[in-house]
């Protein structure tokens, strides 16, 4: 699931007129006497594709209002309209002035982009986006579908938004730091060579690498450039003899050179900027192909000729993926440590609530992120933490500001969902709780979430499956009781890097480049169930995928299952154990038992007797 990030504005409505009308003027006459163009699409993206953006990045939030993580917004002579799917309804609905029209992705009588556009242009129209902003992946059907209507896509340069945006900050400079090998498990060196090894095999010269997280984990660096998302604006080309790094050189410090002389590769670094003149120079003296994903911007790959173009996903985004034996044990470490500030947070809220004391939102979040950052190697939050009381917690992506903070109480239902950023690994955990008396309805529901939780903790599954397959499996005990939830239910998590990572994840939506599951890759377990108005409840742990043997382990293609890693207790009060198998029972009071037998050794080591008593108790078998 993603989270929702916002602007350091607010959370209300913005008006938007002006800003348009000045976007609808520069589409008359464009930049560079380029001529007009009868609409322009906004994308969420940055030049990387990032999920996550810098301040300068959030564009379409700029125009719309709307803030976010997931959508894109359109403008036409006579219309805007802000495409966004099922986990934004209701923000959008709030966010949009009356310039916007929401577009409700994902309901059926909602049209997609293209064919909205198809549909009100007249032929002969011209659609314009920066290229740099828009995936190859995106770009292609929607170049195609245009022209079947006798319209036209063309990249615009420079970036519309920018020449309206008259406060737009700065690009991000800071420095990057290296990370060392006791934490990474292999040398940049040893890295390179396995890439080589895999371009040699796809008759490739040279590797095209734009996504900031492949570059930080290939690298072992990491930064700071967009919050709570370790990574650095960069490219890197990679040639069978040489290596580019495209970085402003002010970011590297002499640790940097000393860090890639310990690594034992010698990069050559170039401005940022340079990226495309080299890049169109290495490809048209290749002799072989070149390799650029379908995820990279149509900027770039348009600079190499159509047929030197391998659009295969990365072997970096692979390997990144399956978690080396280091990589693996740091991220089973950082969830214990982890789990003892989430234990530590909610009997101190606990705690609070008995004693009288006001605690809210964002003060709960507040102290959460206290006890986190007195965690061994802790590097602060992996996303902005979701502290939803009540009715917030309906909210899918809700995230507490001043003009939304509710009071967190014994009266109604607290979702939580927070993770953080260590040196040895990252974390991503839910837990929904009550700290009063839980109505029918809530229990109900809660049970219902906990059974497909459990479903898909224990399943056991073939070697290579995609995960899509697997997401039914969290859902059905919630559609036998009518209920569901507009949310994936797994993605992938990355080793201090991106708390969201690909290839892989679990969803109903297909994921394009998904290989299939492997031992040592690490995913989210999270289903809910969201009732608007009223209250939210997500159970989120990290499973690690680990082979295990049933029969005959599937004609010999090997057996996967899930190992938990997150350590946090699920509340017993609100699990309506007549609802439970015998099996499902035994999978809550074996976890319970291992929280236990984990955290509490460190608790008592720490002289931490409150939060002791408060594991004890919430760790009683049910």
């Amino acid at each position: 699931m993603n989270r929702a990030r916002t602007m350091d504005n607010d959370n209300k409505m913005r008006p938007t007129g002006e800003v348009v009308a000045a976007l609808r003027s520069l589409m008359k006459n464009l930049p560079n006497s380029l001529g007009s163009i009868n609409a322009y699409i906004i994308p969420s993206d940055d030049a990387h594709q990032s999920e996550y953006l810098a301040k300068r990045d959030e564009r379409r939030a700029f125009i719309s209002g709307f803030d976010g993580s997931a959508g894109t917004a359109v403008v036409t002579d006579k219309e805007a309209l802000l495409w966004t799917d099922g986990r934004y309804y209701q923000q959008a609905g709030k966010q949009l002035d009356e310039q916007w029209t929401l577009m409700k992705d994902g309901q059926p009588t909602t049209p997609t982009i293209d064919a909205y556009l198809a549909k009100v242009l007249e032929p002969g129209s011209k659609v314009g986006v920066d290229a740099n902003l828009i995936s190859t992946r995106a770009w292609n059907p929607l170049h195609t579908s245009l022209k079947s209507a006798g319209c036209s896509l063309l990249p615009i340069t420079p970036n519309l938004i920018d020449l309206v945006w008259k406060d737009q900050p700065a690009a991000p400079q800071h420095p990057v730091e290296p990370l060392l090998v006791e934490y990474t498990g292999q040398t940049v060196a040893q890295k390179l060579d396995a890439v080589r090894e895999k371009m040699n095999d796809k008759r490739a010269s040279v590797l095209v690498v734009s996504a900031l997280d492949e570059i930080a984990w290939f690298l072992n660096l990491r930064g700071s450039d967009i919050d709570y998302n370790p990574v650095f604006f960069s490219y890197v080309l990679i040639t069978r003899d040489d290596m580019y790094f495209f970085i402003d050189e002010k970011k590297l410090s002499e640790s940097i050179h000393e860090h890639f002389r310990t690594n034992g590769v010698q990069p050559k670094i170039r401005p940022y900027g340079d990226v495309h003149q080299v890049l169109r120079t290495l490809a048209e003296s290749s002799p072989d192909r070149v390799w650029i994903s379908l995820g990279s911007s149509y900027a770039l790959t348009a600079l190499i000729p159509e047929e030197k173009r391998l659009h295969e996903i990365t072997p970096i985004n692979l390997m990144k993926a399956v978690k080396n034996d280091t990589e693996a044990a740091g991220m089973r470490a950082c969830h214990i440590r982890d789990g003892v500030a989430l234990c530590q947070y909610f009997a101190w809220l606990e705690r609070s609530l008995k004693d009288g004391k006001v605690v809210d939102e964002i003060s709960g979040a507040d102290q959460l992120e206290l006890f986190r950052s007195k965690q061994d190697k802790y590097k602060g939050l992996s996303f902005t933490t979701i502290s939803a009381s009540g009715p917030n917690g309906s909210v899918i992506h809700y995230h507490p500001l001043p003009e939304t903070n509710r009071p967190i109480t014994d009266k109604e239902m607290y979702l939580c969902d927070s993770g953080a950023q260590f040196l040895d690994g990252t974390t991503d955990v839910t837990r929904t709780m009550h700290f009063g008396t839980p109505t029918a309805e809530e229990v109900t529901a809660f049970t219902h979430v906990l059974k497909g939780q459990i479903a898909l903790g224990t399943a056991i599954f073939p070697r290579k499956v995609k995960g899509q397959f697997l997401d039914t499996i969290a859902r059905k005990a919630l559609w036998d009781a009518g209920l569901d939830y507009g949310h994936g239910t797994g993605h992938g998590i990355g080793h201090f890097l991106n708390v969201h990572e690909g290839p892989m994840g679990i969803g109903i939506r297909l994921m394009p480049d998904d290989p299939g599951l492997e031992e040592n890759m690490f995913l989210s377990n999270e289903p809910g169930y969201y009732k608007v108005g009223k209250f939210g409840i997500r159970i989120e742990d990290i499973v690690q995928v680990v082979s295990t043997n049933i029969g005959d382990n599937f004609d010999g293609r090997g057996a996967l299952t899930f190992h938990t890693v997150t350590m946090c207790p699920i509340q017993t009060k609100l699990i309506d154990v007549g609802l439970l198998t015998e099996k499902e029972r035994t999978s809550v009071n074996r976890y319970h038992k291992t929280v236990w037998e984990t955290l509490s050794p460190l608790l008592k080591s720490a002289g931490d007797a409150e939060t002791l008593a408060w594991l004890q108790r919430e760790t009683q078998p049910i």
